[in-house]
């Protein structure tokens, strides 16, 4: 069923953040990021058959992929026979025009798939002929990402139901944030992916695999009366790529006060919506009886001011 914005609408004060500086919140620090790894598992990563390489590149690559997760304290290791209890990075790539790109597959100890995430692309040329810094890399460029994901599938673990677990959870691809100024993009996209991790998403870059889709909008007016009104959607799409619905944050800010750094204002923003893009999911696999539009009041269960409507 799809739903219009209108019935999904969720109106944030987003400056609404409390008079007393708060320079921590949303921002746990690398150490927070490290103990939040779930450390009883281990993750082995054997040398990848389907690589596009020999054997001994492919040693190489699975080392140089362990060292770097290591360096993020993720447990990895590599290993030609992983164990019973073992987690999995499985390796593969492929060709596509002239250059190669790998994917990285994180599979757990019961052989399910828990996400996916597409490394950056390689000239064919240098794979063909790879040399230990090149491997070391990829390595590195591929790292950020599989922490990331890593960490979504922790969290979502942690928030789910039994039954969710053994299926594994339903994993939400994120595309890019659209038009906001400043760091905004980056900062939208890391607390959203907080957020529905710990609603007991898997939060993905890559496509295959992930039932939905999420991304968001921004749009700020010029400058009026020393104030900006930014309007903010956050657009739930299915595999088919038709919109299932949208969770519209709309409000007046301080003229050119998201030139540059959003902080808690991404994260207050994030922390409304993701309410809202859940409850979009839940109604796009629920049975939904014909009713009144409705609209999703803000955290808190008060309706927006009328002046916001």
């Amino acid at each position: 069923m799809r739903f219009c914005s209108a019935c999904l609408a969720v109106l944030l004060l987003l400056a609404g953040c409390g008079d007393l500086p708060q320079p921590f919140r949303g921002n746990p620090g690398r150490q927070a990021r490290s103990l939040a790894i779930p450390l009883a598992i281990r993750l082995a990563v054997p040398p990848p058959p389907q690589a596009l390489l020999d054997e001994a590149n492919a040693r190489r690559l699975a080392e140089a992929m362990t060292a770097a997760l290591q360096g993020e304290e993720v447990p990895a290791i590599a290993i030609d026979r992983p164990l019973p209890l073992d987690w999995q990075l499985l390796i593969t790539a492929e060709s596509a025009g002239n250059v190669v790109r790998p994917r990285f597959e994180l599979v757990n100890a019961d052989g399910r798939s828990q996400g996916v995430h597409e490394g950056a692309g390689v000239p064919i040329r240098a794979w063909a002929e790879p040399t230990p810094p090149m491997l070391a890399q990829v390595a590195a460029q591929a790292t950020p990402g599989l922490t990331r994901l890593l960490l979504s599938v922790q969290a979502a673990r942690a928030s789910a139901t039994p039954g969710a677990i053994s299926s594994g959870p339903p994993r939400v691809r994120f595309l890019p944030v659209r038009g906001a100024p400043g760091d905004g993009a980056q900062a939208l996209a890391a607390r959203m992916r907080e957020f529905m991790s710990n609603l007991g998403f898997v939060v993905q870059d890559a496509a295959e695999g992930a039932q939905y889709g999420l991304t968001a909008e921004v749009r700020i007016t010029a400058p009026a009366d020393n104030a900006q009104v930014v309007d903010l959607q956050w657009i739930v799409t299915r595999r088919d790529g038709e919109e299932l619905g949208r969770v519209v944050q709309v409000n007046e800010v301080p003229a050119g006060r998201l030139n540059r750094f959003w902080g808690d204002i991404a994260y207050v923003a994030a922390e409304q919506a993701s309410g809202g893009v859940q409850t979009i999911i839940r109604n796009a696999t629920t049975p939904q009886l014909s009713a009144p539009a409705q609209e999703i009041p803000a955290a808190g269960g008060a309706p927006p001011p009328p002046g916001l409507r």
